[in-house]
């Protein structure tokens, strides 16, 4: 709804000021418009569509320093509690990050911002409607750019003459901002290259889950067990299936040439769909499924899936012996492991 001022609010004013002026003032030097007749050309009639006695600068407590002054203070109160819950927000997540209280805290930080802005709206800022001539429908000419320019100027006067609250306002979202920054320690530490490695490495022995080391007769014909890295056993990209094929024919890439012993293989036991342990080992088939999403790979071709939504093969860790007999890694895995992840197409 439009909100007309009552034209005699404020007392009289100059010829040409606000906007009840009359169509034979004086336009502003330089203009072809004044901007104070609403776009309308002081030569030209008044549009019957237009009222007069509008007022685009008249604010709530424009008349009453005293309430304006009580108004300003009340909106650096809300802004003073947000800056407060801010600084509480950052020792909240320093000292443990208390989740009600970090909440609370959040909750106070936003509305005293939301709030504060709300006063400022309402009761120093200008908040009447205006109704302005349509004008000219072709190409604004420089008198008219100006004029638009103007407008804006005395959009951010009152909000430059309060100062205080202008800085304050500036403090509150600087303190703010930094406090935001304070749950992205929630999210953990960047991976950087942690994906592509574990905790296999060269001369590394295979342990069973109880820190037994493992020697290649350990292992019987058709045989599989899960082993982890000595030292590493922690690491939840690490478990690795050691599978004794036998004599069953098996492919070996020209590229992992001597990465078996003798028909014992190393495969991650982690599956490339979804990361469940693909631990389901078919003796007939030499398929290992994995019982999440039935996924299947096939041992003796590289173990590459043939059945269900993994996408790549379990990569094949490269082992030998130490010189205790020991099975142990050559390297760790030269690809990464488990499901596929955001560098790869």
């Amino acid at each position: 709804m439009t909100i007309l001022d009552d034209p005699g609010q404020g007392g009289s004013r100059e010829p040409g000021a606000g906007g009840g002026a009359e169509p034979g003032d004086q336009p502003t030097e330089g203009l072809a418009f004044d901007p104070r007749h609403f776009g309308i050309a002081p030569d030209e009639p008044w549009p019957d569509d237009v009222p007069r006695g509008q007022d685009d600068s008249h604010w709530r407590f424009e008349h009453d320093p005293g309430r304006a002054r009580i108004a300003e203070l009340r909106i650096a109160a809300c802004w003073i509690v947000s800056l407060l819950a801010s600084i509480g927000i950052a020792v909240v997540y320093v000292t443990g990050a208390q989740n009600q209280a970090s909440g609370i805290l959040w909750a106070l930080a936003f509305l005293g911002i939301g709030v504060g802005l709300i006063l400022w709206a309402r009761d120093l800022l200008p908040g009447h409607d205006v109704i302005a001539s349509r004008g000219r429908h072709d190409a604004s000419d420089e008198g008219n750019r100006w004029a638009v320019a103007e407008s804006f100027a005395r959009g951010l006067e009152p909000i430059a003459r309060r100062p205080f609250l202008f800085k304050l306002l500036g403090a509150v979202g600087g303190v703010f901002g930094i406090a935001a920054l304070f749950p992205l320690a929630s999210l953990g530490p960047r991976p950087d290259r942690n994906l592509y490695h574990t905790k296999w490495g060269r001369g590394v022995r295979a342990v069973t889950e109880d820190g037994r080391p493992l020697r290649p007769s350990d292992l019987p014909v058709n045989g599989i067990l899960t082993v982890f890295p000595e030292g590493g056993m922690e690491d939840a990209l690490a478990p690795t299936l050691l599978i004794n094929l036998g004599d069953a024919p098996f492919e070996i890439p020209p590229s992992r040439t001597n990465w078996n012993i003798g028909g014992i293989v190393a495969f991650s036991k982690i599956c490339t769909h979804a990361g469940c342990p693909a631990g389901l080992y078919n003796v007939q088939t030499h398929q290992l499924v994995c019982p999440c999403h039935q996924s299947t790979f096939d041992v003796l071709e590289d173990c590459k899936p043939v059945f269900g939504p993994a996408p790549r093969s379990l990569p094949q860790l490269p082992i030998t012996t130490d010189t205790e007999g020991y099975i142990v890694a050559r390297s760790d895995y030269t690809q990464p492991v488990g499901p596929g992840f955001w560098n790869r197409g």
